[in-house]
C-alpha cells in the first residue's frame, strides 16, 4: 500500500479481483443509471465492493467461486466500490432503498427489479464457499427458463 498526502491505499487489486471475472465497474452515478437502464432486461448481479477484510476474504472470492460453478450465470455483472466511488455507490443504493447500506453486499436484479440481497452480515464471519453457496442459490432461484419450458 502507498500512503501519502492526499493519497489513500492502492485499491486497484481489489477492483481487479472483480473486473478479472468480467464484472463491469460503475464509477459514477451516470454509469449506474446507464447500467440500470441498459441492463433492465434479464438478470444482473451488483456487487458493492469494499476495502474491508470480509470483502477480500469472503465476498470477492465468493463471487469468483459462484461464477465458476454456476450453470445460471447472471446476464450482467456490475460493481460499485463503497468508500472509493462514493457517488456511484449512493446512486446504486438508491435503486434498493428498502435495504440499509451495507458493504460488502450483493444485490440481484431481474428485469430491473431487486429480487435478492446478500448483506454484509451474510458475508462477514462466513467462508468464501458459504458466500458462493448463497449466490448459487440466488442464481438458481431466479434462473431464466428457456421459452419452450415456460
Amino acid at each position: 500500500m502507498q500512503f501519502g498526502f492526499g493519497v489513500g491505499p492502492d485499491t486497484s487489486w481489489m477492483r481487479e479481483e472483480l473486473t478479472n471475472l468480467g464484472v463491469e465497474e460503475l464509477k459514477t452515478p451516470e454509469d449506474v443509471d446507464r447500467a440500470m437502464t441498459e441492463y433492465n432486461k434479464g438478470t444482473m448481479l451488483m456487487v458493492i465492493n469494499s476495502v474491508c477484510g470480509c470483502a477480500a476474504g469472503n465476498a470477492r472470492p465468493g463471487v469468483g467461486i459462484a461464477l465458476e460453478k454456476t450453470e445460471n450465470r447472471p446476464d450482467h455483472l456490475v460493481t460499485v466500490f463503497a468508500g472509493q466511488d462514493r457517488e456511484a455507490t449512493e446512486k446504486a443504493r438508491a435503486y434498493f432503498p428498502e435495504y440499509p447500506p451495507s458493504s460488502p453486499s450483493m444485490a440481484f436484479f431481474v428485469d430491473g427489479e431487486i429480487k435478492a440481497m446478500i448483506p454484509r452480515h451474510r458475508i462477514e464471519g462466513r467462508t468464501r464457499d458459504q458466500v458462493a453457496e448463497d449466490l448459487l442459490m440466488v442464481f438458481d432461484a431466479f434462473a431464466r427458463q428457456p421459452e419452450e419450458n415456460k
